[in-house]
Protein backbone atom coordinates (compact mmCIF):
# COMPACT_ATOMS: atom_id res chain seq x y z
CA UNK A 1 0.00 0.00 0.00
CA UNK A 2 1.44 3.30 -1.19
CA UNK A 3 0.48 5.66 1.71
CA UNK A 4 1.48 2.49 4.59
CA UNK A 5 5.13 4.38 4.99
CA UNK A 6 3.54 8.02 5.42
CA UNK A 7 0.40 6.79 7.99
CA UNK A 8 3.26 5.59 10.05
CA UNK A 9 5.20 8.51 10.10
CA UNK A 10 2.15 10.48 10.72
CA UNK A 11 1.30 8.16 13.63
CA UNK A 12 5.18 8.62 15.22
CA UNK A 13 5.28 12.81 14.69
CA UNK A 14 1.29 12.71 16.90
CA UNK A 15 2.69 10.30 19.02
CA UNK A 16 5.14 12.84 20.11
CA UNK A 17 2.62 15.42 20.32
CA UNK A 18 -0.05 14.00 22.64
CA UNK A 19 -1.78 16.86 23.99
CA UNK A 20 -5.00 16.26 26.38
CA UNK A 21 -9.04 17.11 25.38
CA UNK A 22 -9.54 20.63 24.28
CA UNK A 23 -5.66 21.25 24.46
CA UNK A 24 -5.04 19.63 21.32
CA UNK A 25 -4.19 22.78 19.53
CA UNK A 26 -0.25 20.98 17.74
CA UNK A 27 -2.19 18.32 16.86
CA UNK A 28 -4.98 19.84 15.26
CA UNK A 29 -2.02 22.10 13.31
CA UNK A 30 -0.47 18.63 12.27
CA UNK A 31 -3.72 16.90 10.70
CA UNK A 32 -4.97 20.07 9.17
CA UNK A 33 -1.34 20.26 7.35
CA UNK A 34 -1.36 16.78 6.26
CA UNK A 35 -5.06 17.30 4.93
CA UNK A 36 -4.59 20.47 3.30
CA UNK A 37 -1.08 18.97 1.55
CA UNK A 38 -3.48 16.11 0.23
CA UNK A 39 -5.30 18.68 -1.56
CA UNK A 40 -8.26 18.73 0.65
CA UNK A 41 -10.48 21.47 2.05
CA UNK A 42 -10.16 22.08 5.69
CA UNK A 43 -12.02 23.53 8.40
CA UNK A 44 -10.87 23.96 12.07
CA UNK A 45 -11.99 25.03 15.14
CA UNK A 46 -14.92 22.99 15.41
CA UNK A 47 -15.86 22.67 18.38
CA UNK A 48 -12.90 24.08 20.02
CA UNK A 49 -9.95 22.01 18.20
CA UNK A 50 -11.78 19.82 15.83
CA UNK A 51 -10.88 19.44 12.52
CA UNK A 52 -12.87 18.49 9.09
CA UNK A 53 -10.91 17.92 5.76
CA UNK A 54 -13.52 17.13 3.26
CA UNK A 55 -13.10 14.94 -0.55
CA UNK A 56 -15.43 15.62 -2.97
CA UNK A 57 -15.60 13.85 -6.50
CA UNK A 58 -17.78 13.07 -9.17
CA UNK A 59 -21.48 14.68 -9.15
CA UNK A 60 -23.00 12.25 -6.80
CA UNK A 61 -24.79 13.07 -3.47
CA UNK A 62 -24.06 10.64 -1.06
CA UNK A 63 -21.65 11.94 2.15
CA UNK A 64 -20.21 9.96 4.42
CA UNK A 65 -18.03 10.69 7.64
CA UNK A 66 -14.79 8.81 8.65
CA UNK A 67 -14.10 10.03 12.82
CA UNK A 68 -11.08 10.06 14.89
CA UNK A 69 -10.39 10.90 17.76
CA UNK A 70 -7.32 13.23 18.92
CA UNK A 71 -7.05 13.74 22.55
CA UNK A 72 -3.97 11.92 24.95
CA UNK A 73 -4.02 11.38 28.68
CA UNK A 74 -2.35 12.72 31.59
CA UNK A 75 -0.14 9.89 32.15
CA UNK A 76 3.47 9.59 31.88
CA UNK A 77 5.06 7.20 29.18
CA UNK A 78 7.07 4.63 30.04
CA UNK A 79 7.60 2.99 26.84
CA UNK A 80 10.88 4.10 25.86
CA UNK A 81 10.33 4.31 22.33
CA UNK A 82 12.71 6.64 20.16
CA UNK A 83 9.40 8.62 19.27
CA UNK A 84 8.33 8.54 23.13
CA UNK A 85 5.67 11.76 23.84
CA UNK A 86 7.72 15.25 24.17
CA UNK A 87 5.35 16.44 26.33
CA UNK A 88 5.67 15.65 29.97
CA UNK A 89 2.79 13.91 31.67
CA UNK A 90 0.82 12.97 28.72
CA UNK A 91 0.94 10.59 26.51
CA UNK A 92 -1.08 8.69 23.54
CA UNK A 93 -2.02 5.61 25.44
CA UNK A 94 -5.45 4.89 24.19
CA UNK A 95 -3.91 4.76 20.36
CA UNK A 96 -5.56 7.75 18.86
CA UNK A 97 -2.66 8.77 17.52
CA UNK A 98 -3.28 5.56 15.61
CA UNK A 99 -6.46 6.28 14.63
CA UNK A 100 -5.70 9.71 13.16
CA UNK A 101 -2.99 8.20 11.27
CA UNK A 102 -5.29 6.04 9.67
CA UNK A 103 -7.95 8.10 8.75
CA UNK A 104 -5.29 10.34 7.20
CA UNK A 105 -4.04 7.26 5.27
CA UNK A 106 -7.42 6.66 3.98
CA UNK A 107 -7.64 10.21 3.41
CA UNK A 108 -4.32 9.97 0.88
CA UNK A 109 -5.04 6.57 -1.19
CA UNK A 110 -8.63 7.75 -1.53
CA UNK A 111 -7.82 11.14 -3.36
CA UNK A 112 -6.44 8.85 -6.25
CA UNK A 113 -9.44 6.84 -5.97
CA UNK A 114 -12.75 6.97 -8.70
CA UNK A 115 -15.39 8.17 -6.41
CA UNK A 116 -18.38 9.25 -6.59
CA UNK A 117 -19.78 11.76 -3.68
CA UNK A 118 -18.17 13.45 -0.38
CA UNK A 119 -16.03 12.01 2.28
CA UNK A 120 -15.77 14.38 5.38
CA UNK A 121 -12.77 13.42 7.28
CA UNK A 122 -13.62 14.06 11.63
CA UNK A 123 -10.97 14.44 13.92
CA UNK A 124 -12.59 15.30 17.38
CA UNK A 125 -11.07 16.72 20.07
CA UNK A 126 -11.67 15.42 23.60
CA UNK A 127 -13.05 11.98 23.58
CA UNK A 128 -11.49 11.13 26.89
CA UNK A 129 -13.43 13.24 28.94
CA UNK A 130 -16.30 12.21 27.02
CA UNK A 131 -17.18 16.20 25.54
CA UNK A 132 -15.23 16.53 21.98
CA UNK A 133 -18.50 14.59 20.16
CA UNK A 134 -21.25 17.21 21.72
CA UNK A 135 -18.89 20.44 21.57
CA UNK A 136 -18.44 19.23 17.60
CA UNK A 137 -22.28 18.71 17.08
CA UNK A 138 -23.09 21.96 19.03
CA UNK A 139 -20.84 23.46 17.25
CA UNK A 140 -22.70 22.90 14.17
CA UNK A 141 -20.65 19.68 12.36
CA UNK A 142 -24.03 18.14 10.81
CA UNK A 143 -25.65 21.08 9.97
CA UNK A 144 -22.24 22.51 8.23
CA UNK A 145 -21.30 19.11 7.32
CA UNK A 146 -24.02 16.86 6.59
CA UNK A 147 -23.70 13.19 5.99
CA UNK A 148 -25.87 10.00 5.74
CA UNK A 149 -23.49 8.32 7.70
CA UNK A 150 -20.55 7.90 10.20
CA UNK A 151 -17.71 5.57 10.77
CA UNK A 152 -15.15 4.75 13.38
CA UNK A 153 -12.50 2.43 14.62
CA UNK A 154 -11.00 1.80 17.92
CA UNK A 155 -7.76 -0.62 18.52
CA UNK A 156 -8.81 -3.05 21.08
CA UNK A 157 -5.91 -4.72 23.39
CA UNK A 158 -6.37 -8.87 23.99
CA UNK A 159 -8.01 -9.12 20.57
CA UNK A 160 -5.72 -10.75 17.47
CA UNK A 161 -4.11 -8.14 15.81
CA UNK A 162 -5.85 -6.94 12.86
CA UNK A 163 -9.38 -8.31 13.33
CA UNK A 164 -12.29 -6.66 13.41
CA UNK A 165 -15.05 -7.31 15.40
CA UNK A 166 -18.34 -5.11 15.44
CA UNK A 167 -22.09 -5.42 16.01
CA UNK A 168 -25.66 -3.98 15.01
CA UNK A 169 -27.02 -2.37 17.88
CA UNK A 170 -25.44 -1.50 21.02
CA UNK A 171 -21.55 -1.90 21.26
CA UNK A 172 -20.06 -0.05 24.10
CA UNK A 173 -21.61 1.03 27.16
CA UNK A 174 -22.53 4.41 28.48
CA UNK A 175 -21.20 5.69 31.84
CA UNK A 176 -22.84 7.61 34.72
CA UNK A 177 -20.63 9.09 37.13
CA UNK A 178 -21.47 9.32 40.93
CA UNK A 179 -20.14 11.21 44.17
CA UNK A 180 -21.53 10.52 47.30
CA UNK A 181 -20.51 12.95 50.19
CA UNK A 182 -21.13 11.95 53.56
CA UNK A 183 -21.62 14.15 56.61
CA UNK A 184 -21.20 13.05 59.82
CA UNK A 185 -19.16 14.67 63.54
CA UNK A 186 -15.66 14.21 63.64
CA UNK A 187 -13.33 14.46 66.83
CA UNK A 188 -10.51 12.65 68.47
CA UNK A 189 -10.29 9.04 67.84
CA UNK A 190 -10.28 8.01 71.48
CA UNK A 191 -13.80 9.37 71.94
CA UNK A 192 -16.17 7.66 69.00
CA UNK A 193 -19.07 7.41 71.48
CA UNK A 194 -19.29 11.70 71.01
CA UNK A 195 -19.24 11.52 67.32
CA UNK A 196 -21.12 10.05 64.24
CA UNK A 197 -18.29 8.43 62.14
CA UNK A 198 -18.97 9.02 58.68
CA UNK A 199 -15.84 6.83 57.55
CA UNK A 200 -17.84 3.85 59.20
CA UNK A 201 -20.93 5.10 57.47
CA UNK A 202 -19.07 5.30 53.85
CA UNK A 203 -18.10 2.11 54.44
CA UNK A 204 -21.38 0.84 54.92
CA UNK A 205 -22.62 2.24 52.45
CA UNK A 206 -19.44 1.12 49.75
CA UNK A 207 -21.05 -2.60 50.34
CA UNK A 208 -24.48 -1.82 50.45
CA UNK A 209 -23.97 -0.55 47.02
CA UNK A 210 -22.91 -3.92 45.73
CA UNK A 211 -26.68 -5.30 46.28
CA UNK A 212 -27.99 -2.90 43.74
CA UNK A 213 -26.95 -4.75 40.12
CA UNK A 214 -27.18 -8.25 42.03
CA UNK A 215 -30.77 -7.72 43.19
CA UNK A 216 -32.67 -4.42 41.25
CA UNK A 217 -31.36 -5.22 37.89
CA UNK A 218 -33.16 -7.55 35.99
CA UNK A 219 -30.54 -10.21 35.33
CA UNK A 220 -30.93 -10.39 31.73
CA UNK A 221 -29.71 -6.80 31.45
CA UNK A 222 -26.34 -6.09 31.73
CA UNK A 223 -24.64 -2.55 34.42
CA UNK A 224 -21.49 -2.88 36.38
CA UNK A 225 -21.30 -0.59 39.38
CA UNK A 226 -17.98 0.50 40.69
CA UNK A 227 -16.66 2.30 43.99
CA UNK A 228 -13.53 3.96 42.56
CA UNK A 229 -12.25 5.97 45.55
CA UNK A 230 -12.46 7.33 48.85
CA UNK A 231 -10.80 10.72 50.23
CA UNK A 232 -11.75 12.44 53.86
CA UNK A 233 -10.66 15.12 55.67
CA UNK A 234 -9.57 13.28 58.67
CA UNK A 235 -6.25 12.37 60.15
CA UNK A 236 -4.44 9.42 61.94
CA UNK A 237 -5.64 10.88 65.00
CA UNK A 238 -8.81 12.16 64.60
CA UNK A 239 -12.30 10.96 62.65
CA UNK A 240 -13.13 12.78 59.73
CA UNK A 241 -15.87 14.89 59.64
CA UNK A 242 -17.10 13.90 55.96
CA UNK A 243 -16.28 11.18 53.56
CA UNK A 244 -16.54 11.22 49.79
CA UNK A 245 -17.19 8.23 47.54
CA UNK A 246 -16.90 8.63 43.88
CA UNK A 247 -17.35 5.54 41.30
CA UNK A 248 -18.88 5.29 37.99
CA UNK A 249 -21.97 3.00 36.36
CA UNK A 250 -21.93 1.51 32.98
CA UNK A 251 -25.40 0.08 31.29
CA UNK A 252 -26.67 -0.09 27.71
CA UNK A 253 -29.95 1.03 28.51
CA UNK A 254 -31.56 4.48 29.53
CA UNK A 255 -33.94 3.02 31.89
CA UNK A 256 -31.58 0.72 33.75
CA UNK A 257 -29.23 3.87 34.00
CA UNK A 258 -32.37 5.37 35.83
CA UNK A 259 -33.10 2.78 38.22
CA UNK A 260 -29.52 2.36 39.60
CA UNK A 261 -29.48 6.31 39.97
CA UNK A 262 -32.74 5.72 42.07
CA UNK A 263 -30.96 2.79 44.03
CA UNK A 264 -28.11 4.29 44.61
CA UNK A 265 -29.49 7.24 46.34
CA UNK A 266 -31.91 5.50 47.98
CA UNK A 267 -29.12 3.10 49.81
CA UNK A 268 -26.89 6.35 50.46
CA UNK A 269 -29.27 8.21 52.24
CA UNK A 270 -31.13 6.07 54.06
CA UNK A 271 -27.87 4.21 55.23
CA UNK A 272 -26.68 7.69 56.70
CA UNK A 273 -29.70 8.54 58.18
CA UNK A 274 -29.51 4.85 60.05
CA UNK A 275 -26.28 5.84 61.61
CA UNK A 276 -27.34 9.49 62.23
CA UNK A 277 -25.02 11.33 59.01
CA UNK A 278 -26.01 12.94 55.78
CA UNK A 279 -25.62 11.78 52.58
CA UNK A 280 -25.63 14.33 49.64
CA UNK A 281 -25.46 12.50 46.03
CA UNK A 282 -24.72 13.64 42.81
CA UNK A 283 -25.32 11.38 39.85
CA UNK A 284 -23.91 12.48 35.95
CA UNK A 285 -24.57 10.77 32.86
CA UNK A 286 -21.15 11.24 31.05
CA UNK A 287 -21.14 8.71 28.03
CA UNK A 288 -23.88 8.02 25.53
CA UNK A 289 -23.76 4.33 25.00
CA UNK A 290 -22.96 3.99 21.29
CA UNK A 291 -25.44 2.16 19.35
CA UNK A 292 -24.94 0.36 15.92
CA UNK A 293 -27.34 1.11 12.62
CA UNK A 294 -28.30 -1.88 11.41
CA UNK A 295 -27.61 -0.64 7.75
CA UNK A 296 -24.13 1.45 8.59
CA UNK A 297 -23.11 -1.62 10.14
CA UNK A 298 -24.23 -3.98 6.85
CA UNK A 299 -21.52 -1.56 4.93
CA UNK A 300 -19.11 -2.10 7.81
CA UNK A 301 -19.21 -5.64 7.87
CA UNK A 302 -18.91 -5.61 3.98
CA UNK A 303 -15.72 -3.49 4.48
CA UNK A 304 -14.07 -5.35 7.14
CA UNK A 305 -14.90 -8.96 5.06
CA UNK A 306 -13.10 -7.14 1.76
CA UNK A 307 -10.45 -5.69 4.33
CA UNK A 308 -9.41 -8.80 6.29
CA UNK A 309 -10.92 -11.74 5.00
CA UNK A 310 -14.52 -13.24 6.54
CA UNK A 311 -12.23 -15.65 8.54
CA UNK A 312 -10.74 -12.24 10.45
CA UNK A 313 -14.46 -10.55 10.94
CA UNK A 314 -16.67 -11.30 14.05
CA UNK A 315 -19.80 -9.10 12.56
CA UNK A 316 -21.79 -10.47 15.77
CA UNK A 317 -19.15 -9.03 18.73
CA UNK A 318 -20.43 -9.29 22.37
CA UNK A 319 -20.52 -5.58 23.28
CA UNK A 320 -18.38 -4.44 25.70
CA UNK A 321 -18.42 -1.94 28.97
CA UNK A 322 -16.39 0.37 28.02
CA UNK A 323 -17.48 3.84 26.78
CA UNK A 324 -16.74 5.86 23.76
CA UNK A 325 -18.32 9.07 23.12
CA UNK A 326 -18.74 8.04 19.30
CA UNK A 327 -22.01 7.20 20.67
CA UNK A 328 -23.00 11.21 20.52
CA UNK A 329 -22.47 11.18 16.25
CA UNK A 330 -24.83 8.26 16.42
CA UNK A 331 -27.72 10.34 18.15
CA UNK A 332 -28.17 12.09 15.02
CA UNK A 333 -26.90 9.73 11.69
CA UNK A 334 -26.61 6.46 11.26
CA UNK A 335 -23.19 5.00 12.56
CA UNK A 336 -20.66 2.22 13.16
CA UNK A 337 -18.48 1.98 15.71
CA UNK A 338 -16.03 -1.40 15.44
CA UNK A 339 -12.81 -3.00 17.15
CA UNK A 340 -9.55 -3.48 15.37
CA UNK A 341 -7.47 -6.07 17.08
CA UNK A 342 -4.07 -4.13 18.83
CA UNK A 343 -2.68 -7.45 19.91
CA UNK A 344 -3.52 -10.42 22.10
CA UNK A 345 -3.10 -11.05 25.81
CA UNK A 346 0.70 -11.40 26.59
CA UNK A 347 1.45 -9.62 23.40
CA UNK A 348 3.23 -6.58 22.55
CA UNK A 349 0.15 -5.16 21.62
CA UNK A 350 -2.08 -6.56 24.34
CA UNK A 351 -0.83 -4.18 27.53
CA UNK A 352 -4.16 -2.23 28.42
CA UNK A 353 -5.18 0.98 27.04
CA UNK A 354 -4.69 3.71 29.10
CA UNK A 355 -1.46 1.96 30.63
CA UNK A 356 1.89 3.97 30.69
CA UNK A 357 3.42 1.01 28.81
CA UNK A 358 0.53 0.77 26.34
CA UNK A 359 2.09 0.55 22.89
CA UNK A 360 -0.41 1.02 19.58
CA UNK A 361 0.88 -1.62 16.98
CA UNK A 362 1.69 -0.25 14.23
CA UNK A 363 1.28 -3.19 11.92
CA UNK A 364 -2.61 -2.67 11.84
CA UNK A 365 -2.61 0.98 10.67
CA UNK A 366 -2.36 -1.22 6.66
CA UNK A 367 -5.53 -2.20 7.88
CA UNK A 368 -7.47 0.15 9.40
CA UNK A 369 -6.66 1.76 5.87
CA UNK A 370 -8.07 -0.82 3.83
CA UNK A 371 -11.58 -1.00 5.85
CA UNK A 372 -11.89 2.69 5.69
CA UNK A 373 -11.03 2.93 2.10
CA UNK A 374 -13.48 -0.03 1.75
CA UNK A 375 -16.34 1.72 3.17
CA UNK A 376 -16.17 4.73 1.07
CA UNK A 377 -15.67 2.12 -1.75
CA UNK A 378 -19.22 0.54 -0.91
CA UNK A 379 -21.04 3.71 -0.58
CA UNK A 380 -19.38 5.75 -3.35
CA UNK A 381 -17.88 4.28 -6.04
CA UNK A 382 -19.68 5.65 -9.13
CA UNK A 383 -22.24 2.56 -10.97
CA UNK A 384 -20.95 1.01 -13.69
CA UNK A 385 -22.24 1.94 -17.43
Amino acid sequence: MAQTGTALSWRHQLHQLAETAFEEHRTAECVAEVLRSLGLNVTTGIGGTGVVGTLTRGTGERVIGLRADMDGLAIHERTGLSFASRHEGRMHACGHDGHMAMVLGAAAELIGDELDGTVHFVFQPAEEPGRGAEAMVEDGLFERFPMEAIFGLHNMPGLPAGMLATRSGPIMAGEDNFAITVTGRGGHASAPHHLVDPLVVGAHIIVALQSIVSRSVDPVDSAVLSCTDITTDGARNAVPSTVRITGDVRNFDPAVSQLVERRLREVAEQAAQAYGAVAEVSYTREFATTVNHPQATASAVRAAERAVGEDRCDAAAPPIMASEDFGVFARYVPANFTLIGNGANGEKGGVPLHSHDYEFDDGILPVGIRYYRSIVHDLLTPPRT
